[in-house]
């Protein structure tokens, strides 16, 4: 009898296009999903929006965790709410409700097709609030690499403004969400051991007290009333629309992980540069649109820039990693890569 340990070839490559299909599709899906429920849903309240999805993950971590307690049906992180931990995570609660929030305004003002080059500045911002906050330097060819990045952000801006499209609103939006991400990496780094370096108990903190601090943004941005006089508030679609985008966040934090698990670090952050490429295209057709050369190009280059740090970045942890158990550096390329670029927290809402 085969051990279930060690799966032939065939199920370790089904197992990989599994994970790879489910990452893509929940990523893919999610953009899309929030670009109709920010902009194409007559309900001028964003921020609810997002709140509502907070909501609806914190409710599954919940969920799964009480499940997983009393049936043992699978795996999932315990979930006890303490009120001192709520206080040690909320200077990073503080900036993850900026990222989402500012996210999700920057893809409410922009196209599908220019979201990830309107948000790729990214990596730039991580490269200097590195380094002005925790001192760390960074080599010469990451620094190549985000001039690259900024080149194709700005030849993608100007491209976008001829072909008459362009949203400076957006552009500002996606500036600031690509500055929150950075600092969201930043303090991840150092409150996860707050939740015994637990991702999923970090989101669930993160979500709850999100949902605190969304309320007078909510309040300030009189989004209580356009909510109440919301002539679909009953809808059944639209929550049921409202829910699937919630899951699909949560379901980010899953199928990140469990790429990451079945490829490797560096292959999830290169399916995620293809994934962007994809997405973009999808866009472009999915709203019959028309772009010049020189946008495709501004794309090319801001995929290529980011791909390139990925792969300058992967080989300094593999230098500093050398030394160290394969376990632990497999846990430490994971926490890494996955508050780099915020490429979890940044999609789950």
């Amino acid at each position: 009898m085969r051990n279930r340990e060690n799966p032939t070839k065939w199920e370790s490559y089904k197992q990989v296009i599994t994970a790879v299909s489910a990452y893509w599709i929940f990523s893919i899906g999610l953009v899309f999903l929030n670009k109709y429920l920010l902009s194409s849903v007559k309900l001028d309240a964003p921020l609810f929006i997002t709140w509502y999805q907070c909501l609806v993950t914190v409710f599954l971590c919940l969920f799964l965790s009480k499940i997983s307690k009393n049936y043992g049906l699978f795996k999932f992180p315990s979930m006890p709410i303490d009120a001192k931990i709520s206080r040690e995570i909320l200077p990073l609660s503080v900036v993850f409700v900026a990222m989402i929030s500012f996210n999700n305004l920057c893809l409410k003002y922009v196209g599908v097709s220019f979201y990830y080059v309107g948000r790729s500045l990214t990596t730039v911002f991580n490269v200097v609030c590195t380094y002005l906050i925790l001192g760390q330097k960074t080599s010469g060819q990451a620094i190549a690499c985000c001039a690259l990045i900024i080149f194709g952000f700005f030849l993608g801006v100007d491209q976008e403004g001829a072909t008459g499209t362009l949203s400076y609103t957006g552009v500002i939006f996606g500036v600031l969400a690509s500055l929150s991400v950075a600092l969201n990496a930043i303090y991840t780094k150092k409150v996860l051991s707050s939740v015994g370096d637990c991702l999923w108990r970090l989101t669930m903190y993160n979500n709850l007290n999100a949902l605190v601090l969304f309320l007078p943004l909510m309040l300030f941005n009189g989004e209580f009333g356009a909510v109440f006089y919301f002539d679909k508030l009953f809808d059944t679609t639209f929550w049921i629309l409202m829910t699937l985008g919630g899951v699909f966040g949560f379901m980010m934090g899953y199928v990140t992980g469990w790429q990451i698990q079945a490829t490797s670090p560096l292959t999830h952050n290169i399916s995620g540069t293809a994934k962007a490429a994809a997405q973009t295209v999808m866009a472009v057709v999915w709203y019959a649109e028309l772009k010049t050369l020189l946008w495709w190009t501004s794309n090319f280059v801001v995929l290529f820039g980011s791909a390139m740090y990925t792969y300058v970045q992967k080989r300094v942890m593999d230098k500093k990693n050398s030394g160290a158990s394969p376990a632990s550096q497999a846990k430490s390329d994971e926490i890494k890569l996955l508050t780099r670029d915020g490429s979890a927290a940044e999609e789950s809402v």
